[in-house]
């Protein structure tokens, strides 16, 4: 069938594309630095009660972490699926998509939360801690636990929203469920003498709400758009498909960051601590980047479903320029404000030496992280999750033996993140050799 030449009517320009990127990525960023900071306030508030339940906090939380982390495709695939269909001028569709991610969500989220109930002591033993900061790990998962369902829900209706072109109301749910949680754990582990489960369940509370107030936003415009909010089997399993694709890539991605924080630890605690303080600048970028790669998820997705594939060109180069601008601002601050805070996170000088050369590296890398972020952004848009795994499989397979050279070379850290710079290298030509052909454009229709 021959296809209509495309409208160039409402093609945007650059600086209309400009603030509608920003529309939407600065409500997301702020969103996404505000999960870090509520992390802070729970260590702040739990970390006065003992440092066997701050260390129990810090096993809890990287259970929880691991488990949402894998799940994030909810967001992602429902952002992707909204958007299409919503560029397609089908609104119903793409609610009534939204509704199956949503569904999909509390399924998976109640099926996790028994397993980590039934497995709990066993996942706890997997961390090798001592048995006073297993109980305590163990009392606060056996309540936040709970919260699995909440947690993936809010992820999926974050993503329908996303993909309706929203990121203001779950900017505003995020901080509000932030602030009210940080008021009920003071409340129930000082004022009701609780301890870390009064922490577990101020914040299963405040999860719960953000998700139901999230959830209620969408059901309230599925039911304007006459769309049933009900159980569908097709759309939930279609859902599913589209997601273990990116489940795939999330699980390459993490694979590497471990194996590259168990090759730190090899080197010693100098090395380990600077370590530490490495992956929180550059997660800081992270945040900045996904950003930019949550407004392409949404504004690529949109522009395929109306078919407009010259203007999604001429978006992902914009985009790219947003990337690499936003790496190269973040690295030259890194270099020039590193006098500042290499101080404020370690006195012991060695750290502070150490740190100073990987800074370096950071920066040099970051750009490329621009690039890697925002394509991947792009084809999560677009919905080509099958590739995204293929090309986080190659990625990983080219890290492994830098990874494993560094480690038996005794090398150090700084050539640990050279390597590491390496493995978002192999991802930046996987994603640049696919949105250099056309069968990515098709693949979400």
């Amino acid at each position: 069938m021959s296809r209509q030449p495309e409208s160039t009517a409402g093609t945007p320009d650059g600086r209309a594309l400009d603030r509608e990127m920003l529309a939407l990525a600065v409500p997301a960023f702020a969103a996404l630095v505000s999960e870090p900071l509520l992390l802070a306030a729970d260590s702040a508030i739990v970390g006065h009660l003992g440092t066997d339940q701050l260390a129990g906090l810090g096993v809890a939380a990287n259970v929880l972490g691991v488990l949402t982390g894998l799940s994030v495709f909810l967001a992602y695939g429902t952002t992707g699926t909204v958007a299409r269909r919503l560029g397609a001028g089908d609104r119903p569709g793409a609610l009534a998509g939204g509704i199956d991610g949503m569904v999909l969500a509390l399924l998976l989220g109640a099926v996790l939360a028994l397993a980590l109930e039934l497995l709990l002591p066993t996942v706890i033993g997997w961390y090798g801690v001592a048995p006073a900061v297993a109980e305590q790990a163990e009392r606060y998962l056996r309540i936040a636990g709970y919260g699995l369902p909440s947690v993936l829900l809010l992820l999926a209706s974050t993503g329908v929203l996303r993909g309706l072109q929203d990121t203001r109301t779950p900017l505003a749910v995020a901080v509000s469920a932030n602030l009210v949680n940080v008021g009920l754990n003071l409340l129930l582990v000082y004022g009701l003498d609780l301890g870390i489960a009064g922490s577990a369940t101020g914040t299963l509370i405040a999860q719960t709400a953000a998700a139901l107030v999230l959830a209620a936003v969408v059901v309230r415009g599925a039911r304007r758009a006459r769309i049933a909010v009900r159980f569908d089997p097709l759309g939930v399993l279609t859902a599913a498909r589209t997601g273990a694709w990116l489940v795939l890539r999330t699980a390459w991605l993490q694979t590497a960051i471990t194996l590259t924080t168990l090759t730190a630890a090899g080197f010693g605690a100098v090395a380990l601590a600077s370590h530490q303080v490495s992956t929180s600048l550059w997660t800081l970028l992270a945040f900045a980047l996904d950003a930019i790669a949550i407004a392409a998820q949404a504004i690529i997705g949109r522009q395929l479903g109306a078919g407009r594939t010259a203007v999604v060109r001429r978006m992902t180069r914009r985009m790219i320029g947003w990337g690499v601008g936003a790496g190269v601002v973040f690295g030259l601050a890194l270099l020039l404000t590193r006098p500042l805070y290499a101080p404020l996170f370690s006195p012991d000088p060695g750290v502070r030496a150490l740190l100073a050369q990987v800074v370096v590296v950071l920066a040099v890398t970051a750009p490329v992280a621009g690039v890697v972020y925002v394509l991947d952004g792009v084809l999560i848009g677009a919905g080509d999750g099958r590739y995204l795994a293929f090309a986080g499989a190659c990625a990983l397979a080219a890290y492994l033996p830098l990874v494993l050279l560094v480690r038996h070379l005794d090398a150090g850290l700084v050539w640990l993140w050279v390597g590491y710079a390496g493995f978002m290298v192999a991802r930046m030509i996987t994603l640049v050799l696919r949105v250099r052909t056309t069968g990515w454009m098709r693949t979400g229709r």
